[in-house]
């Protein structure tokens, strides 16, 4: 589709003394940061990258990525781990392997209704206490 202002001398911006100078246009650069208080003055690098309140990212080989499970979901799903093969059903209860599930650490959200024992690599100190408070074991991977 054609600009409509095609052809006209103003292009839709009535006199041309209006449009005139840097001025109309806020000043040249970053001109105008800075000026309220909402608008803090921001710092840049020399190649123009903002410098400021945006953090930084840790480099993928320092971090890495756990995973977690809940005591609510291992309760709620336990009929499941059982039937894929995640966890097994013995006389006193269920045990339930988190690290052969892909689960790093439990977690103390929820509590147990069932007696099941857990094998995990870590355990947050909650989930340890609500396990052994039900009468069930929390036991580490070595």
């Amino acid at each position: 589709m054609a600009n409509k202002n095609r052809g006209s001398n103003t292009h839709g911006a009535g006199s041309s003394k209006k449009r005139r100078g840097a001025g109309s246009r806020g000043g040249r650069g970053k001109a105008g940061r800075g000026k309220k208080a909402a608008h803090e003055k921001k710092k840049y690098t020399k190649d123009g990258k903002y410098l400021g309140r945006k953090g930084f990212n840790r480099p993928k080989s320092v971090t890495s990525e756990k995973t977690g499970i809940n005591l609510r979901e291992i309760d709620q799903k336990i009929e499941t781990f059982v039937e894929a093969g995640l966890a097994e059903e013995t006389d006193d209860g269920y045990v339930f392997d988190a690290a052969e599930a892909g689960f790093d650490k439990v977690l103390g959200k929820g509590r147990l209704t069932q007696d099941i024992d857990i094998k995990a690599e870590s355990f947050s100190a909650s989930a340890r206490e609500k396990i052994e408070d039900n009468g069930n074991e929390a036991l580490e991977h070595e």
